[in-house]
């Protein structure tokens, strides 16, 4: 173990680490930034992302978390301030611990830091559909977002297109609302790939008002071509084909809590991880930004938005430790 305290240490290289880091660093603190190993990037969000059509001046990119992430980074580590930045790269955390005032984490590697405060950004990844005994019969489709996973983000896709919402549960009834009553796609089914379909009465009402066809048949083939740029429809397993030319996955997500639970820091009934105004959790020190924090939207701009408010709130505990301790002196 290095007797080194950084002041600072963020933990995930996705859109809330990327910000926490820039914001870090350009307040002039050192900033210890563990983007994840190559297995954490695989189950990242951020893999999944690629034309963003909802934030300003991101429209040229082909992956537009990854991108301009990496071009942050590059920028940091040609600035005034690249003597701050102390990147692990392909390194993530996979133990934390906390002793007296400061942070232990230990890397995928098995070294292990010292950090003051901790901004932890390692995010959620979206529930996949297991179609053909696999999840990866979406893959193509998800990459050529024809499949769709953000209804912020992704639901102006499904415009004068035939659409599919994959879930079962109420939040799929609701996705499925919003987008007839913004879009209004000429055909409309959701497909429940075999489960019971579990809609509140006042849900059921609104998707029998709108003419939502419910499928409950389980699915055996996705149709389409091009590398998932076309999709035609679903092949269900009694031989029907629901067309279709957009679909949207509702099953939930995976939330990335493991470190916030080995510290013992509260986290809502769906995991999410709970945090003040300034993220920081019921442990002190330690705080959530990005779509890991609870009750927050999924987006890369709350995500930025998150994460600046930690790394301001730490500059300021920092500031003040150094400020009552020179007026001590």
């Amino acid at each position: 173990m290095s007797d080194k305290i950084y002041p600072v240490c963020v933990i995930g290289g996705g859109s809330a680490g990327t910000m926490a880091t820039l914001r870090v660093i350009l307040n002039n603190d050192e900033c210890l930034f563990f983007p994840g190993s190559p297995k954490d990037k695989k189950r990242s969000r951020a893999l999944w992302v690629r034309k963003i059509e909802n934030i300003p001046a991101h429209f040229q990119y082909k992956r537009g978390i990854e991108e301009p992430n990496a071009e942050t980074l590059k920028w940091i580590s040609e600035s005034e301030f690249k003597h701050n930045l102390f990147l692990q790269k392909n390194l993530g955390i996979t133990h934390i611990k906390k002793e007296s005032d400061l942070f232990i984490l230990t890397d995928n590697k098995g070294q292990t830091y010292k950090a003051q405060y901790v901004i932890l950004c390692t995010g959620v990844m979206d529930v996949q559909p297991v179609i053909k005994e696999s999840i990866e019969t979406v893959f193509d489709y998800a990459n050529a977002q024809t499949i769709d996973y953000c209804l912020i983000c992704d639901g102006h896709h499904v415009l004068n297109k035939k659409t599919v919402v994959l879930g079962h549960d109420n939040g799929a009834a609701w996705v499925s609302i919003i987008l007839h009553e913004r879009y209004s796609p000429p055909e409309f089914t959701i497909l429940t790939n075999g489960e019971k379909a579990n809609f509140q009465p006042d849900t059921q009402k609104l998707i029998d008002h709108y003419g939502i066809r419910v499928v409950e048949t389980p699915i055996s083939d996705i149709v389409g071509e091009d590398k998932g740029k076309l999709l035609h429809g679903f092949k269900l397993s009694d031989g029907k084909t629901v067309k279709a030319q957009m679909a949207f996955v509702s099953m939930g997500m995976l939330v990335y809590n493991e470190l916030a639970k080995m510290l013992g820091a509260d986290c809502d009934d769906r995991g999410f991880v709970i945090g003040n105004e300034a993220g920081e959790t019921s442990i002190p020190g330690f705080y959530v930004a990005g779509d890991l924090k609870a009750k927050t939207k999924k987006q890369i701009y709350t995500a930025w938005d998150s994460a600046v408010n930690s790394a301001l709130n730490i500059n300021l505990k920092i500031r003040t430790q150094k400020r009552n301790s020179l007026q001590k002196n």
